[in-house]
């Protein structure tokens, strides 16, 4: 008879990028587990170098990175990782991007373009990636670019039921910035139960990529309008639908949004318009410079702690927000 002893359970092993430490540091404690050691430097011409400290053979690793700035040199880093892990037999790769870098370009809009979110799921799937998670696309059909499962998380119940506790939901009505928001602006409804409003916008042809004028379909007057979007990247759009709103009789404006990318002059639109709060979640790092008063960050790190285990145990990811009040959707192959 053989001494050979072969394990009979899988090992989970949590791996991080240098993009965002803290969030991968705030899931691994929600998993208690520690992050795998890794090993990661630049050379001097930029080349990105990774090796893990320990052996993943056969284990379940999931490798997370937040596409924060520098954009592209995170995605390269990720992209490398797992390689390395392919390389150094992990039985499964799942990516976690929180904020999937590239979602703003899921179509051609004119000819001669690209489809960089597409590009972007081929390329994980082509590193060796057996499977994506993320949160909030911009798109949902982002989900059928990559070719196997794909775990679409939601923060809308934990952004929904932070703004349920500071407004009385007879008061609020849920706001879409644009007709691209309605979907997500109904599943908001859902689950406050409150009445949805449009902003619709509409451009002058004669001025490339300036709204002309912003239109509101829906009752806003008297009420507390929560405008939700997907992200947040120079604010100017937000704080145009707000002050739509405040001429429309709003009596207040909450921004709820996942995505922070805050980029210049985000931080000094925001502080000094009439919304009253503004709503994130931690999906990318927000420095203390682009930080103002106005703002709450939420942490996203228990639904990815929860998500990864489901996926790790052969759970169900969809049931996490089937749970939710009025049975929020969620995606998953």
């Amino acid at each position: 008879m053989s001494d050979i002893s072969v394990p009979n359970q899988k090992r989970l092993v949590l791996l991080a990028g240098r993009s965002y430490p803290e969030l991968a540091q705030e899931v691994a404690d929600d998993l208690g587990i520690d992050l795998s050691p890794t090993l990661a430097y630049d050379f001097a011409n930029g080349e990105i170098f990774v090796r893990f400290q320990q052996s993943v053979r056969g284990t379940d690793a999931f490798v997370l990175q937040s596409h924060t700035t520098p954009i592209n040199k995170w995605i390269m880093e990720q992209l490398i990782m797992v390689d390395a892990l392919k390389r150094a037999s992990a039985k499964r790769i799942t990516v976690i991007v929180p904020f999937y870098g590239y979602a703003r370009q899921d179509k051609k809009h004119r000819g001669r373009e690209p489809i960089s979110a597409r590009l972007m799921a081929d390329l994980f799937k082509a590193a060796g990636a057996d499977r994506l998670m993320t949160v909030d696309l911009h798109t949902s059909q982002i989900q059928g670019f990559f070719d196997g499962p794909v775990d679409h998380l939601f923060a809308m119940p934990l952004l929904a039921q932070h703004v349920a506790s500071r407004v009385p939901r007879e008061d609020i009505t849920v706001v879409s910035p644009d007709a691209g928001r309605v979907r997500v602006a109904e599943r908001w409804t859902d689950i406050l139960g409150a009445p949805l409003a449009i902003i619709h916008k509409r451009r002058d042809p004669d001025v490339p990529n300036q709204v002309k004028v912003f239109e509101v379909v829906g009752d806003v007057e008297g009420r507390v309008c929560v405008l939700v979007d997907d992200m947040i990247d120079t604010g100017g759009t937000i704080v145009k639908a707000a002050e739509t709103l405040f001429e429309n009789g709003a009596k207040d404006v909450i921004v709820a949004a996942t995505h922070a990318i805050l980029s210049d002059p985000a931080k000094e639109r925001l502080q000094n318009s009439q919304i009253s709060e503004v709503v994130v979640t931690n999906t990318l790092p927000i420095s203390p410079e682009c930080e103002f008063e106005k703002l709450t960050v939420l942490s996203i790190a228990p639904i990815l702690a929860k998500a990864i285990t489901e996926v790790f145990t052969d759970g169900s990811v969809t049931s996490m927000f089937e749970a939710s009040p009025e049975g929020a959707e969620a995606s998953t192959h």
